[in-house]
Formats: C-alpha cells, sequence, structure tokens
C-alpha cells in the first residue's frame, strides 16, 4: 500500500510540473522564436483595419449588461434541460424531483428578476 501512496503522489508532482511548463514555454518560445522588426507600422494601434478616432470610452446603460447576464442565466437552463428531457422515460422520481427543484429555482430566479425591474426596458 505504501508504494501505491507513492506512486500516487508521482503523478501528483509529474502533473504539477506539466501544469506549470505547459503555460510557461510558449512564452519563452515567443520571446527566443519570434522576428524583432520594430518599426511605425508594426507599432501602431490597430483595430478593424482602421485608424481610432476621437474617444474609445463609450457609456452603456447598466440595463443592457444586466438583461444580458438574465440571458445567459436562462440560456444555460436548456442545456440542463435537453438531456434531462431526452432521457426522461429512464429516470426515477428522485431525478425527476430534481429537475423539478431546478426549474423552480430558475423559476423564482425569473420572478425576482421581473419583480425587480430589470427585465423593463423603460427605465
Amino acid at each position: 500500500m505504501d508504494n501505491n501512496y507513492n506512486l500516487n503522489w508521482f503523478f501528483i508532482a509529474v502533473f504539477m510540473v506539466i501544469a506549470i511548463i505547459f503555460p510557461l514555454l510558449p512564452i519563452v518560445l515567443s520571446k527566443i522564436v519570434a522576428p524583432k522588426k520594430p518599426g511605425e507600422v508594426k507599432d501602431a494601434t490597430y483595430e478593424c483595419g482602421l485608424e481610432s478616432k476621437g474617444d474609445a470610452w463609450v457609456q452603456f446603460r447598466s440595463q443592457y449588461y444586466i438583461y444580458a447576464l438574465i440571458f445567459v442565466i436562462f440560456d444555460i437552463e436548456v442545456v440542463f434541460l435537453f438531456p434531462w428531457a431526452v432521457a426522461f422515460g429512464g429516470l426515477s422520481m428522485g431525478a425527476f424531483a430534481a429537475i423539478m427543484l431546478f426549474v423552480l429555482l430558475l423559476v423564482e430566479g425569473l420572478a425576482y428578476a421581473w419583480m425587480k425591474g430589470v427585465l423593463d426596458w423603460r427605465r
């Protein structure tokens, strides 16, 4: 058992070394291999092929971001409901109760967002 324990720690150490080397290797290689040809054109700010003009800070109402977050939350719901719907016939009552709790929490979140006025565009 002691040998198996040490073998497990060996694999953890190997994975930690790989986890450190994997992101650092491209950074080091880019410093070594990348061509160094600085110039006016290469150092210029480039965005969509056009020179930027004016202020880059455009203010949006926070309502748009909150609405987008609500959309993402309820869009992810489909990712969880689709496999449940496909396997509905073979699932137990426990799985049915779990998904109903999930749907109940999502409906509660939608009702809360609605009561708080998050979905109201007229503000």
